[in-house]
């Protein structure tokens, strides 16, 4: 007699069929059921509220223990909830660039004559990802690093390092899902999708390097906050487009957050290494090592710095800086 399959594994199932999973998330009507969720998920009712997260439950692994606890009035302020205090470490070490968020390792590597990957055999350009070659410029020869967000995750992010964000940019477009079965189906996917470019530079004291960061958007996901400008940036957003800044940024605070889940590709210029047992298909954590500054990288003693840290239950032979796994 054949074991009964759990609700698991039949969502497993459903959503691992990839023709039907590319069908129901990418052919159809994705702005305007953005736009719908947009409206339905600030509905303030507990009885929609507790339907909508029963049906999320359904579909996802959805795990609220790590929450604050509290009553949700709406959809969107399950989405967009806090987590404990302490629930999240940061690595503290001045030589670690810090996950921003929570995720999944898309693909890492270096950019290399202004191409990188988005999946395997589909590379795009830095230039149309940030917009201009010339934001673009810094960034030839350095580290990225893309990191999924599932539905079911925490979607806030986080300042990745001490220093100051000087430069947000938005690049509206369309809202294909961002899972692993249209990164390889949809070429230059990131470039297509709603986002935005925020550049920031590390303290003088940490080299003065720059860095980016692309929050991009996804299908039932087109808003992204950002407290830095007190702004809500979305599919009807008016403009600017350009809003130059000057926040004064500390490692762990908190940047903003998706509505929903989505990506973040961060990226760091030469000379950057990624931690140790960095690899695709791996889920990280905020807070947690995610790149070493070339200070640290070259510093005596590195190498037993890197493993020292908190956070890092991975560990792997050195490699050359930002060669993927």
């Amino acid at each position: 007699m054949k074991p009964k399959l759990r609700l698991a594994d039949w969502r497993d199932r459903l959503l691992l069929q990839e023709d039907l999973n590319f069908l129901l998330t990418n052919r159809v009507p994705r702005i305007a059921l953005t736009r719908f969720m947009g409206w339905f998920s600030r509905i303030r009712h507990p009885w929609v509220c507790a339907a909508s997260i029963a049906v999320w439950r359904l579909f996802t692994d959805l795990d609220l223990r790590e929450a604050q606890p509290r009553r949700y009035a709406s959809l969107h302020e399950c989405f967009t909830r806090e987590l404990r205090p302490g629930a999240r470490t940061v690595d503290a070490r001045p030589g670690v660039l810090a996950s921003p968020c929570d995720g999944i390792v898309g693909e890492t590597g270096t950019v290399q004559a202004g191409v990188l990957l988005q999946a395997k055999g589909f590379p795009y350009r830095i230039a149309d990802l940030f917009g201009t070659a010339e934001r673009a410029a810094p960034f030839e020869g350095g580290c990225y690093v893309t990191l999924r967000l599932t539905s079911s995750m925490y979607h806030r992010f986080h300042a990745p390092h001490d220093g100051r964000i000087e430069h947000v940019s938005y690049l509206g477009g369309d809202t294909w899902n961002v899972n692993p079965i249209a990164l390889k189906r949809v070429e230059r996917l990131f470039c297509r999708n709603e986002r935005a470019l925020i550049r920031m530079r590390l303290s003088a004291a940490q080299g003065g390097h720059p860095i980016a960061l692309v929050p991009v958007a996804a299908i039932l996901v087109a808003s992204i906050r950002l407290h830095f400008l007190d702004v809500l940036l979305h599919l009807r957003w008016p403009g600017p487009n350009e809003m130059p800044c000057d926040a004064t940024v500390a490692k762990g605070q908190e940047l903003g957050w998706f509505e929903h889940g989505s990506t973040i590709i961060v990226f760091a210029p030469p000379g950057f290494a990624p931690a140790p047992g960095l690899a695709t298909g791996q889920r990280v954590r905020m807070g947690q090592a995610l790149l070493h500054l070339p200070a640290a990288a070259q510093a005596p003693g590195a190498a037993r710095d890197r493993h020292a840290g908190q956070n890092q239950g991975v560990s792997s032979p050195e490699r050359p800086p930002c060669e993927p796994t």
